[in-house]
């Protein structure tokens, strides 16, 4: 029988997103057996330092994709969200499973956003999303939080926060569910590209894994972020920039919403531009075009001129 290894990182959430990838490679593969193979990336290993100044690109994926190319590893799985506009040459998406649905949730002990009191402490490392929720609720107090989701949720139990803001799909993946207490709406704050969505990353030349990892493939979520990361690449975000997106199918075109957002969250770009999914990359691109025409260069030159917090990785 033939053994494949796939590489992961190690979290929880990881894991189980990994495992049940290579369940359904096993499906359609009966005669494959698969191992995972653990590794460690630099946002995994430094814990006591907030992303914004660590600042790397790829800071979930770099030393998976580098056994990837080496060779040590046959595939790898990661969040999509993890994974740079720019894909590491020699590599390619193999596979981009149907997407979990990819709102950030709000978790608290006091109520949805609008019950929040004045003041409320909210834990998150997330740029994306400070600035959205500053935009809706400018009383907020926003505090670094970074860890696995079983700390973060442990620091909101304890009392360190009113409330924690993470992805619907990594609680959702995990069965935690039932500590939502609010799916906060696009219209208050978009996700990350990618948000919600896994890849499945092969080497270009390996024909025979590229096959193996097909049927995992959904057009449609393939589609949709391939258009949100055509619309990071021409902003030329990814690491340090408020910018969030989201495309949903309709049929065969895709709506794309777009956000680029002040660091406060008092200057908020939005377009919304639809497309045939045929052509979702230039649907991505042409979005970026008209928030930069409506003024989201200026911001984002700001931004990065304040070498601003990382939004990669956040859960």
């Amino acid at each position: 029988m033939m053994q494949i290894t796939i590489g992961s990182r190690g979290s929880a959430l990881a894991l189980t997103q990994t495992k049940w990838v290579a369940e359904k490679i096993q499906l359609h593969n009966p005669d494959i057996e698969t191992r995972i193979e653990i590794i460690r990336t630099k946002g995994d290993k430094i814990l006591d330092t907030p992303l914004a100044k660590i600042g790397d690109k790829g800071l979930f994926v770099k030393e998976i994709e580098l056994a990837l190319v080496d060779g040590r590893i046959d595939l790898a799985v990661h969040s999509m969200k993890d994974l740079p506009s720019e894909m590491t040459e020699g590599l390619v998406i193999g596979a981009v499973p149907a997407r979990v649905d990819p709102s950030d949730v709000l978790l608290s002990n006091k109520g949805t956003l609008d019950e929040l009191g004045q003041g409320a402490r909210i834990g998150s490392s997330s740029l994306r999303r400070r600035a959205q929720l500053m935009a809706f609720r400018p009383d907020l107090e926003f505090h670094d939080l970074r860890g696995n989701l079983d700390t973060r949720i442990r620091r909101l139990q304890t009392g360190a926060f009113d409330a924690i803001v993470l992805a619907y799909a990594g609680l959702h993946r995990l069965n935690w569910d039932g500590e939502i207490a609010q799916r906060i709406p696009f219209d208050i704050c978009l996700p990350a590209v990618g948000q919600g969505a896994l890849a499945v990353q092969v080497r270009e030349s390996d024909e025979r894994m590229a096959g193996m990892v097909s049927p995992l493939d959904d057009a449609p979520t393939r589609a949709a972020v391939t258009a949100e990361r055509a619309l990071l690449g021409a902003l030329g975000g990814g690491c340090q920039t408020p910018i969030a997106a989201v495309a949903l199918p309709k049929g065969n075109n895709l709506v794309l919403s777009a956000m680029v957002a002040s660091l406060d969250g008092k200057r908020v770009i939005r377009a919304e531009e639809s497309g045939t999914i045929t052509e979702a990359a230039a649907l991505g691109e042409r979005t970026a075009g008209i928030l930069l025409d409506r003024g989201a260069s200026e911001i984002l030159e700001d931004v990065r001129s304040q070498s601003a917090p990382t939004d990669m990785g956040a859960a």
